[in-house]
């Protein structure tokens, strides 16, 4: 297992594998908070567009496609604080607008780039370069120092924004640092695990945290273990089945959240009948409490009780 370690392609491939373990479960945890975990699909098809032009360019793709994909998170961000109807309309047209442009853009560039663009869209271990490896680590830092030095303003944020407002906090500048925060992950995300499949490696940690967890801060925390550990492991079995990245480490993690799902159903029962318990010991301390004080009336009292009584 260790042999891996030998190769200079798998050091940068796990040191990237562990930045998307810890980046997106990290965003993923706010995202599901307030039920947007789907958000980062659309990111990662606004992304295709930046990573394309970064081939047309003879640019890095990598910062490239952390432009677009930025531009793009702020532009759903508008559009989802406005509220409107027709908003759903105008995300599924920068989605896929997204999407076509990168095909469009892909085919123009110069040079084999189409076998070089499906390693974004799918992930790929043998292809992660150490100037992408220094714009990840860079990335990374970002996002984890975001996610966990604001976590509570963006906890208030996500859990309710109008009390959130009240409080002073800045709750439009908080969103689009939400917005801008997941639009760098998808960037950090597309060598290992894919455009394609970020999104999931956002949303299924995350869920699989829930089944055991109750606390928020809980929920991150095992959420980013989660996400390390499949993030290693499946890179590390790509190097020996030859299977892109990305789909072997959400397979793990749907793996994982279907095991602590099983787990989850005896542990709520037992959770239940201990609540039921306490509220039952509750109940009777406060019955004893009533039986004491009615034992320490006065006597003139009693005798009046015992008068209403007949």
């Amino acid at each position: 297992m260790l042999e891996i370690l030998n190769y200079e392609f798998m050091q940068r491939a796990l040191l990237a594998a562990t930045a998307v373990g810890l980046t997106a479960p990290a965003i993923g945890t706010y995202l599901v908070q307030r039920r947007q975990a789907i958000m980062g699909d659309g990111i990662g098809h606004v992304a295709m567009t930046g990573v394309a032009l970064g081939f047309l360019m003879n640019t890095s793709p990598v910062w490239m496609a952390t432009l677009v994909a930025i531009l793009g998170a702020v532009g759903m961000e508008m559009v989802r604080s406005r509220g409107r109807t027709s908003g759903d309309v105008a995300l599924a047209m920068l989605f896929y607008g997204g999407m076509a442009g990168g095909v469009m853009i892909i085919n123009l560039s110069p040079g084999n780039s189409t076998a070089s663009f499906n390693t974004y869209l799918f992930g790929s271990i043998t292809t992660v370069a150490p100037e992408d490896v220094t714009a990840i680590c860079i990335l990374a830092a970002f996002v984890v120092a975001i996610t966990l030095g604001l976590r509570r303003q963006l906890f208030a944020v996500c859990q309710d924004e109008e009390f959130a407002r009240v409080t002073g906090l800045p709750v439009r500048l908080l969103n689009l640092l939400i917005a801008v925060t997941a639009a760098v992950t998808v960037t950090v995300a597309m060598r290992i695990v894919g455009l394609l499949l970020v999104s999931a490696m956002m949303a299924i940690p995350v869920a699989a945290a829930q089944r055991v967890t109750r606390g928020f801060v809980t929920t991150l925390a095992l959420a980013m273990t989660i996400g390390v550990t499949v993030s290693l492991t499946g890179t590390a079995a790509t190097y020996y089945v030859d299977a892109p990245s990305g789909a072997a480490i959400v397979l793990l993690a749907v793996a994982v959240f279907l095991v602590l799902a099983l787990l989850a159903a005896p542990l709520a029962r037992r959770r239940a009948r201990s609540t039921a318990a306490a509220e039952a010991a509750e109940a009777a301390g406060s019955a004893d409490s009533l039986d004491g004080l009615e034992c320490t009336l006065p006597p003139a009292r009693q005798a009046e009780d015992n008068v209403r009584v007949t």
